[in-house]
Formats: C-alpha cells, structure tokens, sequence
C-alpha cells in the first residue's frame, strides 16, 4: 500500500507457467508507472511485457470481464482505468483470481491490501529475475532480496527488508 515492491515466498511453489501466490513480487497495480519501476529496478525484462494481477475472486467482475481464473491462463478486459501497472496497451490483463479456499493466506494478504487501499488486486509476476529461475528455496529468495531493488520478501512468517 506504500508503493513496495515485496517478494511472497509461500509454503510449496506453484507447478504451472505463472505464479500463483506462493513465489509472487508483489506491487500495488494503481501505480501510474509501476510498470517501468518493477523493470527498473526488479525484473529487467523488455519494456512491452506486460505484468499479470491475483484478484479476490468475489470481486473479480468489479474489475475485469472473466471473473474466475484461478491459473491466469486468459487475457481479459480490464473494466476500469485505475490499475495502469497491469493494464496492457490493449487494455487487457492476464489476471489470476483467489478464492479463501484455493489459496487462505494469499487472500488474506488481498484482503488486508483492499482493507487500506480499497482495491482488492495486486500486480503478481513471478519471483525471479528475468530470464532466471523462479525462487524454490528461502536461501534464494534471500538473495533475490539482495541482488535487486526488491523492498522487501516475506519468507512464512517473517519479513526481510533493506
């Protein structure tokens, strides 16, 4: 909610091409040029790929026209013009939607995100830089932490931060 960029490393990695809530770099999607911020400064991919979101799946349709996508595998119309940092230029987004059910403590964190923000979304993209592994142990994701302008990485229970 204060504009970090913080990486979710989350009981067992996801099996599938996209993260999902477990191995996450988290970032507030109402950011004006949150896009270029999260290259900048963590992945380092191309300019024009655009990033994904995980959305409460109760409120999924409040904000895009397939309200239930619980492995982001489909692009969907973005429905309002507050979330630049996940819309792509043709106004779509490749969301993933959470259910307290599929995923408790991720929904949580999409709860309490909305519950001070008021928008129950966040940009999701994968833990890794670009082009490199998504992080499968803590040790990595530790590095990770230290090797780019990551905020912060939340490991279980415990917070680390620069």
């Amino acid at each position: 909610a204060d504009g970090k960029i913080v990486g979710w490393y989350q009981g067992h990695g996801e099996l599938g091409p996209r993260a999902l809530g477990n191995r996450s770099v988290l970032m507030d999607p109402s950011i004006p040029n949150g896009k270029q911020i999260i290259n900048d400064k963590v992945k380092h991919r191309e300019w024009w790929r655009p990033f994904g979101a995980s959305v409460k799946e109760d409120k999924a349709s409040q904000y895009f026209d397939l309200d239930y996508s619980p492995y982001m595998l489909y692009s969907s119309n973005v429905l309002t013009d507050d979330m630049p940092s996940i819309t792509h230029v043709d106004g779509t987004c490749r969301h993933h939607t959470v259910s307290s059910e599929q995923n408790e403590l991720y929904y949580k964190l999409l709860d309490r995100f909305e519950s001070k923000t008021g928008l129950p979304v966040l940009l999701n993209t994968s833990l890794n830089q670009g082009g490199k592994p998504i992080c499968g142990k803590p040790e990595q994701a530790i590095d990770f932490l230290k090797a780019t302008d990551l905020d912060a990485v939340c490991i279980g229970n415990e917070l680390y931060t620069k």
